[in-house]
């Protein structure tokens, strides 16, 4: 074993660590404890290495508001969001854990058994309680119990007592022997359905621990899938749990923990099957326009895009906006109108009013010239009448456009990570409904697909209830084009598409917002 302390980090920090002990053939799990990460995208990249030629346990600590305060106080680092690090440590393929124990629970597990080849498993115990204990583990961890085979069934039903369960979790019964321990345990090693196994011990008179020991210990060595044990009684298995330790088979007092580390076991397992020669995807863009529009923020002293630039720069990645333009004129409101085609929407561009319908600024359904001109002064009367200070830039005219499901797209730029994007419903309720998932940009198709199926929005995509499905690759699209934007450009520290209509055929961002830094 290794063990590094960083200190505050002068020098040397996590991800230099990390590298070593990725590179070390000594060394077959790596466990971390971090306050903080120095170099978020270097981590990342190195992380995501690591984890491909070993486990990487991580306990990030901070979790909490007042964790993040101590933090801050302990080592003077500004920590990102901790959603951010959940974030960044799933798609690394990290497993974080939320307390010291499960950081050895893992650890032992790991460096004493082979990976499950399957993702089911099954339970083997003398007590009914026991085992019942370790199903609800499971299904709280969502580890699959697996459905025996029915030769499986059928040799267990020989094997075992009439009294005894022969279906997950197997109970062999408090009268049970080393021999009926090791049948039972054979049966279900030998079923292919079967990914790994816990077995379960409580003290009773006709149980002797050490030969159970014993038995679990041979038949792991003849076995090639993972075997956890759980020997429950204090002083009068401590004996038998050394022996399970010394001979490779992790040994735990109570089912949950060894349902935990069996759980991480899968969940790296998954992680290792991970496609890690998925390309990127670049669409065709125009990034001097977006250059062009940040500098005339810029010279205009401000941060925030107004409706026209969002829809600008959204335009030069190919992302569908409506059709439209500012106009300083009702004339050339009417003619933006004519061009777009009514029926129109018609709202007030200024750098001071963020909530327009709160000052009249907004005008819905106009159909004719007549409409637009006499909306045109409305919307000026109306605004000189709520905001007499507003800068009025002008008016944006652009073709009403109708109804879809509303989702929304996003990116927030972390301290430690970088852009973090978001995917979920969207519209007026959805800091309400919170069915949002996140993702580091940039992402890959499938991990944009991924990010999609873990919303209930995917749902509503699908298909909800004899509706039709929407069009999946023009959302996914979008995601992908606000990835590469995120990426492209560092100065954006937040996007907000909300809401994005979507239809069974295309999509379209109805109202964008674009923040970025004060200098690029």
């Amino acid at each position: 074993s290794k063990i590094v302390s960083l200190g505050n980090k002068a020098d040397l920090d996590e991800t230099d660590i990390l590298e070593f002990l990725a590179e070390d053939e000594n060394t077959s799990v790596i466990l971390m404890y971090l306050e903080d990460v120095k170099r978020g995208g270097e981590f990342f990249r190195k992380a995501k290495v690591a984890v491909r030629r070993k486990p990487v346990i991580i306990l990030k600590s901070g979790r909490s508001e007042a964790g993040s305060r101590a933090v801050a106080s302990h080592t003077g680092a500004l920590a990102g969001s901790d959603k951010a690090y959940t974030t960044a440590f799933e798609q690394i393929g990290v497993i974080r854990v939320n307390r010291v124990e499960e950081l050895f629970d893992l650890a032992v597990a790991f460096s004493k058994q082979p990976l499950p080849n399957g993702e089911e498993v099954a339970i083997v115990t003398n007590a009914g309680g026991a085992g019942i204990v370790a199903a609800d583990a499971c299904d709280e961890r969502k580890v699959k119990l697996a459905s025996f085979k029915e030769e499986t069934v059928s040799r267990l039903r020989s094997s075992l007592p009439q009294a005894a369960s022969i279906y997950n979790p197997v109970d062999v019964l408090g009268d049970a022997d080393e021999k009926r321990y090791r049948n039972a345990l054979e049966i279900v090693l030998e079923d292919q359905r079967v990914g790994g196994c816990l077995v379960i011990l409580t003290p009773q008179a006709m149980t002797n621990p050490m030969e159970v020991a014993t038995a679990i210990a041979q038949l792991g060595k003849r076995h090639s899938k993972p075997i956890l044990a759980v020997f429950m009684g204090g002083e009068s298995v401590l004996e038998s749990n050394r022996f399970l330790s010394l001979n490779g088979v992790p040994c735990y007092f109570f089912p949950e923990r060894a349902v935990n580390a069996l759980s991480g076991m899968i969940k790296y397992s998954r992680i290792r099957k991970r496609d890690n020669e998925e390309e990127y995807v670049l669409f065709d863009v125009d990034r001097k326009k977006v250059k062009d529009v940040f500098e005339a923020v810029r010279s205009d002293g401000r941060t925030v895009l107004l409706t026209h630039e969002a829809f600008a720069v959204m335009s030069a990645y190919d992302i569908p906006v409506p059709q439209g333009g500012i106009a300083r004129s009702e004339e050339e409101a009417v003619d933006i109108a004519e061009k777009v085609g009514y029926p129109v929407v018609m709202k007030v561009v200024s750098p001071q009013i963020l909530h327009k319908t709160d000052v009249g600024g907004v005008l819905l359904n106009l159909h004719n010239s007549n409409d637009v001109r006499k909306g045109y002064y409305s919307i000026l009367s109306n605004v000189h009448r709520y905001a007499p200070r507003a800068s009025i830039y002008g008016i944006y005219v652009q073709k009403m456009i109708e109804q879809g499901k509303e989702f929304i797209v996003g990116m927030s730029r972390d301290l430690t990570w970088g852009p973090m994007l978001a995917f979920g419903l969207g519209g007026v309720y959805v800091n309400l409904v919170e069915d949002v998932s996140f993702r580091i940009a940039p992402i890959k198709r499938s991990e944009a697909l991924q990010l999609m199926e873990e919303t209930k929005a995917y749902r509503l995509i699908r298909g909800f209830r004899g509706e039709p499905s929407l069009d999946l690759e023009a959302i996914l699209d979008v995601i992908l084009k606000v990835s590469q934007l995120s990426t492209d450009f560092p100065e954006i520290s937040e996007i907000d598409v909300n809401p994005l209509f979507a239809y069974p055929k295309g999509c379209v961002a109805l109202d964008v917002k674009i923040t970025i830094k004060k200098e690029g």
